[in-house]
């Protein structure tokens, strides 16, 4: 029976249980878990931060494996059959219906009500539908992806879902070339966002954070300016953006920490008629007063919000990865984790994450 860390409710200590093996359906794929990933997400689902999550749940939204058993024959998204051995992964998001209006008016999958996500929204009394696990069942329908050659299941798990959610971010800040783009947090959404900002042409990418680690990070990923929040002087950082803009503000500000704060200083740093774009309020964190005609209107600034991603974006973190590999450049992925943990280590990846101790946590279920 396959070993999974079960997040049996808020505030509780994750608990590893043995469970049974999947029943194998047609379609169905059953996966070793090579790597899975802890991220702010999981956090929050300890802490009770998410509505409607039906505990007990195996966390873990993000994974990356190789083919145990299959329910005949399945393809991946390319068309490619998949086989005993291949090294897959597969989007964590399920059961979008495409036939409702949000998906077929809207074209906003991610608002699809029957939406399901794997480590998220499945019960561990469902099944091995989350990362955190020595196995995980693809159920029929799951879409699935053979990491191309060059992107390695270390690799694939540095990107993990930062990436995918910082190319959602960059679509939506919709940057121009020579922009100045200011991201606020430096966990791996915002340092991914970063790193997609200098990909994308900004003329300077600015990186804010209140962990000297993760601006030293920053900096070794090339960007232009490193600042940290000192709660000593709470207006610093803000003065020192628009100083750095000749105190207009950055054109495009990216708000990746789930601060509240944050989000009344990402409009003051950002220039009369620039774009604001608010991807870290994943959760419900709390309320902040803003002036509308002050803060809004009189700057003619745009503010758009960002929530999760869908296959085109996971589709497009692959590319980027193998493109990256295969042309020699020089962004050292791998380099975002911090540290591999097993199974029995899980709560104190969980406490290093929470505590900023770490940049990435990765989990790795069967070690060999």
């Amino acid at each position: 029976m396959p070993l999974a860390a079960v997040m049996i409710a808020p505030n509780q200590p994750v608990e590893l249980r043995q469970l049974p093996d999947p029943v194998l359906e047609k379609g169905g794929i059953v996966m070793q878990t090579l790597y899975s990933e802890v991220c702010g997400t999981d956090v929050h689902l300890l802490r009770g931060h998410l509505g409607g999550v039906p505990y007990p749940i195996i966390p873990g939204h993000f994974s990356v494996g190789r083919v145990v058993d299959l329910g005949g024959s399945v393809l991946d998204i390319d068309g490619q059959p998949i086989q005993p051995g291949s090294i897959i992964t597969f989007l964590d998001v399920n059961e979008t219906c495409n036939n409702c209006w949000y998906c077929l008016v809207a074209k906003a999958s991610t608002r699809c009500p029957q939406r399901k996500v794997y480590g998220v929204t499945y019960s561990a009394n469902e099944g091995l539908l989350g990362g955190w696990s020595q196995i995980i069942y693809l159920k029929p329908g799951v879409k699935i992806l053979t990491l191309p050659e060059g992107v390695t299941p270390e690799r694939f798990i540095a990107g993990g879902c930062a990436l995918p959610t910082a190319l959602h971010a960059i679509d939506r800040a919709k940057i121009q070339i020579g922009d100045v783009v200011a991201v606020q947090g430096c966990g791996p959404v915002g340092l991914s966002i970063a790193i997609l900002a200098l990909l994308s042409g900004a003329g300077r990418v600015i990186a804010i954070d209140k962990y000297e680690s993760r601006l030293t990070a920053a900096r070794s990923f090339g960007v232009d300016d490193a600042i940290a929040i000192d709660e000593q002087a709470p207006r610093q950082h803000i003065e020192r953006v628009l100083e750095l803009t000749k105190g207009r503000g950055a054109d495009v500000t990216i708000e990746a920490t789930g601060v509240p704060v944050a989000f009344k200083e990402g409009i003051e740093m950002t220039r009369d008629g620039g774009r604001y774009v608010v991807v870290g309020h994943y959760t419900n964190t709390g309320e902040i007063l803003i002036n509308p005609h002050l803060e809004i209107n009189l700057k003619h600034i745009e503010i758009r919000g960002t929530w999760g991603i869908d296959f085109s974006h996971f589709y497009r973190m692959l590319q980027l990865l193998k493109r990256d590999r295969a042309h020699q450049q020089t962004i050292a992925w791998e380099q975002i984790i911090s540290r591999f943990y097993t199974l029995e280590e899980i709560n104190q990846a969980l406490a290093d994450v929470e505590r900023g101790l770490v940049l990435k946590a990765a989990i790795q279920p069967n070690p060999s």
